[in-house]
């Protein structure tokens, strides 16, 4: 390991097979935190590659616990985080959306590492028990087509990883790999990155990792989701091509907005304004819902163009169908809760 530590230090990156080897260092419960520390921080430092991203997301799906789902059409929406720009959790008030549309979500994600309020923070303040059984999950994403698979309780060997994460406080190459460890098979994905100069690497790695379609976005200023303040950076991943492309607001019926607008909180904050945008609450927070969820559909497969993905994603919000999917996760998530009172 010294010698790829070295290599990494000087600036050069490693080739899929060096990075298998470092991975399995990584997961070793005898390696030194702050060696860990200083490799991820000359990550960071140097700038990742996607042959990198691809053979650590490999070693640590490897470690994951099964999920025993029933054969289907699963989808996770679940971005890299770590932008610094304090919005809402976009992705997962989407997550609802897209459920209420039909499409089947298995959301991964975590608690606040690198934000002020991560995907399991705010679920939590809107009454949703995160950590569930693995059986529990699966029988939840069975009967409401939606859940939310919380990092820890499938990846156990994440906790020694996750404290060296918190002590540095800041984005290092988990972040892009997080969304690519979901232990539910998917056959789609959609992906919000906050680095724009890595969208098309970061699709050859969902190439790579044996996704059929999916899409990868960077919003402005590094956005880790499609935002409503400029163009976007997308690649489609369609079976053997990759497909680059740009969008803004205005190109599928949506009014421009600054990111100022969709500011986001704590857990607490962020929740309510979640229950707003499900509520039907028009204001630039819906609309930037809209436009995600409205991508997400066009990457599933259920919409033919991203502008009639915006306008299902509206039907499931105005119908009151995405409500009833946080509705019907929040009772669920009660029921547990009293069975293990009790």
């Amino acid at each position: 390991m010294e010698r790829l530590q070295g290599k990494v230090l000087q600036g050069t990156h490693l080739m899929y097979e060096e990075m298998l080897q470092a991975a399995q260092w990584l997961f070793q419960d005898d390696t030194p935190k702050e060696e860990i520390a200083s490799f991820l921080t000359a990550l960071a430092a140097k700038g990742e590659t996607a042959h990198e991203v691809a053979a650590l997301a490999t070693i640590m799906r490897s470690f994951a616990l099964d999920i025993a789902v029933k054969e289907g059409s699963y989808m996770d929406n679940c971005g890299t985080g770590g932008d610094g720009l304090h919005t809402f959790n976009i992705s997962t008030a989407s997550a609802f959306v897209l459920a209420g549309a039909g499409v089947k979500i298995a959301k991964h994600g975590n608690r606040k590492i690198s934000s002020s309020s991560g995907s399991s923070d705010v679920l939590e303040a809107l009454g949703i028990h995160t950590a569930i059984s693995i059986p529990q999950t699966a029988h939840l994403l069975e009967r409401e087509g939606i859940a939310f698979i919380y990092a820890p309780n499938v990846h156990p060997k994440l906790k020694r990883i996750g404290e060296v994460r918190r002590s540095l406080g800041k984005p290092t190459i988990f972040n892009l790999v997080g969304p690519l460890t979901n232990p539910v098979p998917l056959s789609t994905q959609f992906t919000g990155i906050n680095r724009p100069n890595f969208v098309m690497e970061y699709a050859s790695v969902l190439q790579m990792l044996g996704r059929e379609r999916a899409i990868v976005v960077s919003g402005p200023q590094g956005l880790d989701e499609a935002s409503l303040a400029g163009q976007n950076t997308l690649v489609l991943v369609d079976k053997g091509d990759l497909i680059p492309f740009s969008l803004n607001a205005e190109d599928v019926g949506l009014q421009m907005a600054p990111l100022e607008a969709i500011r986001g909180g704590n857990a607490d904050e962020n929740a309510v304004i979640m229950q707003k945008i499900l509520a039907g609450e028009r204001s630039p927070y819906l609309d930037t819902v809209v436009l995600n969820a409205g991508i997400g559909l066009f990457g599933y497969g259920q919409a033919e163009t991203i502008k009639e993905g915006v306008a299902m994603a509206k039907e499931s919000i105005f119908s009151g169908r995405a409500q009833q999917k946080l509705e019907a996760v929040v009772t669920y998530s009660m029921q547990i809760k009293e069975v293990e009172v009790g």
